[in-house]
């Protein structure tokens, strides 16, 4: 199994990255997929999900009007469209799959990426 995330770099307040989440080795379409963030010194925070089918998505409120989750069944890919960046938003982005979704959505995650780097810089 592996998550391969991309897409990261260095970016100036109020600019856009998009990330993507390559998945192998598992069945991709039975699986909802998440985005997370942690900081230096904070501990992983969920970001964003979207269901197996891609019709149901969940963002946390600091991110909710600015990201945009989707997923890509026939490719196994998941991205993440981050827009209007903060300083806030600098983290490394992981991205993980559940195969059974918390009702919150926020647990049940199995596999992980291991992560790429977001910079927002002032």
């Amino acid at each position: 199994v592996q998550l391969v995330e991309s897409g990261g770099g260095l970016v100036m307040t109020g600019g856009s990255l998009n990330l993507s989440c390559a998945a192998s080795g598992f069945t991709f379409s039975n699986y909802g997929m998440g985005w997370f963030r942690q900081a230096p010194g904070k501990e992983r925070e969920f970001v964003a999900v979207v269901t197996w089918s891609g019709q149901l998505t969940k963002y946390s409120a600091s991110v909710e009007g600015r990201f945009t989750v989707s997923r890509d069944n026939a490719k196994n890919i998941t991205t993440l469209q981050m827009n209007s960046l903060k300083a806030e938003d600098t983290a490394v982005y992981f991205c993980a799959a559940a195969a059974t979704l918390s009702v919150d959505y926020l647990r049940g995650y199995i596999y992980w990426g291991r992560g790429t780097q977001v910079t927002v810089s002032s």
